[in-house]
């Protein structure tokens, strides 16, 4: 059943694959005639049908692994984030027909891939779960959570091609200089799942003793080099070199580690993308979304924020807030995660006032829903996997 399970994520992720490849063709000219011999476009459907498929399969996927762990798969970082993916692509199978917008397809589709493609750096083997997690709540919470979460990721896929459909790339200023910074961002992602897979490869692995933030003796192993290295260090293993520096105990090592690897390898994709392309990244994808009408992209990210916001408040607050009752007798705690939650719970609370009170459409909407994508990761990925807190099992 593992293995079942395995091979249908792997199919979602080729669908998802060839959903991008159709959602491509359509924009850049691909056309078929129809029995009357007119020139109809599409493939944009293709693309549609295929990223349906792609959902359908994850689904299969989340289905066999819950059979099979006894449990529903959304307990540590490869299943959480997978699942992410997973609620983005439905996201976008949800919003499509609305807008049939081909450009949102070919966005979306190769972020749920990078997405899902992250997920495969953490250990991928089901695991147990721990007492804490051994309830409803778990599936209540998590599942609502990754579904907010997924819907808000589409509504950052719409303002990220309303902004490069109006930027000017030709100009130098700070508009160009944020935009390539975000896809800087993207960039360090594909790095982190590059480099994983090459030491993965390679069979890279080192053991360091450390002291924990109990105070107590304990093992940490690397995937990949050691920059910074755990609380008082000492290498296990027989061979390989010290790290430069040492973490304090509140902060898991290994993680940060992997996280200032990920932001060396998308430093030399960006810079080795901007020597090929002789020009900013943002200026390459333009004329992608040169048949793109801003207002549309505007809307469709107003949409998608005002229908995962709720959802993510019902999963990622107030039912969080139950669980944390019935388990710890306190509903708030100051948590990193919890507090984390409560910050882009109020940010895009403030996004929609703004929005609907002060007339904050078009460009300044775009930036707080690329913004808004960013609080999201980094609640993800640096406060789950760097700082130690409650939800540091969640790996």
């Amino acid at each position: 059943m593992a293995q079942t399970s395995s091979n249908l994520l792997l199919a979602a992720f080729f669908l998802y694959f060839l959903a991008t490849v159709f959602f491509a063709v359509s924009i850049t000219g691909g056309r078929f005639k129809n029995k009357e011999g007119d020139e109809k476009n599409r493939t944009g459907t293709y693309g549609y049908i295929s990223s349906v498929l792609a959902f359908v399969s994850a689904i299969g996927y989340f289905v066999t692994r819950w059979i099979a762990a006894g449990h529903a798969p959304v307990s540590n970082m490869f299943e959480y984030t997978t699942f992410l993916g997973i609620m983005m692509g439905l996201g976008f199978v949800i919003i499509y027909p609305i807008y049939k917008s081909r450009v949102l397809g070919l966005f979306t589709m190769p972020i749920v891939m990078l997405i899902i493609a992250y997920a495969s750096v953490f250990p991928t083997e089901i695991q147990p779960l721990i007492p804490a997690l051994q309830t409803g709540w778990l599936q209540i919470h998590v599942i609502t959570t990754a579904l907010g979460q997924g819907i808000l990721a589409v509504g950052f896929a719409a303002g990220l091609v309303y902004l490069i459909r109006v930027t000017d790339f030709k100009a130098k200023s700070k508009k160009v200089t944020a935009l390539e910074l975000v896809l800087f961002g993207l960039l360090c992602f594909v790095g982190h799942v590059l480099l994983n897979m090459g030491f993965g490869a390679a069979g890279y692995e080192k053991e360091f003793n450390y002291t924990n933030e109990y105070g107590e003796q304990a093992q940490m192993e690397y995937q990949l080099p050691a920059i910074i290295g755990p609380n008082e260090a000492e290498l296990a293993s027989e061979t390989g070199s010290n790290p430069l520096l040492l973490a304090p105990d509140f902060i898991v090592a290994d993680d940060l580690n992997a996280v200032i690897w990920a932001f060396i390898a998308g430093t030399a994709l960006y810079w080795l993308l901007r020597l090929v392309l002789r020009k900013p990244i943002g200026g390459a994808l333009q004329p992608l979304v040169k048949g793109v009408n801003p207002q549309s992209a505007d809307e469709l990210s107003y949409r998608a924020i005002a229908i995962g916001f709720p959802i993510f408040t019902l999963g990622g607050l107030i039912f969080a807030m139950i669980w944390a009752q019935i388990a710890w007798t306190r509903f708030w705690g100051w948590d990193p995660k919890e507090v984390w939650a409560l910050i882009t719970f109020l940010f895009y609370a403030a996004y929609l006032h703004l929005r609907l009170s002060r007339g904050w459409h078009g460009e300044k909407s775009a930036w707080l829903c690329v913004i808004g994508f960013a609080i999201i990761m980094f609640n993800l990925i640096f406060v789950n996997l760097v700082i130690a807190g409650l939800h540091s099992y969640a790996m």
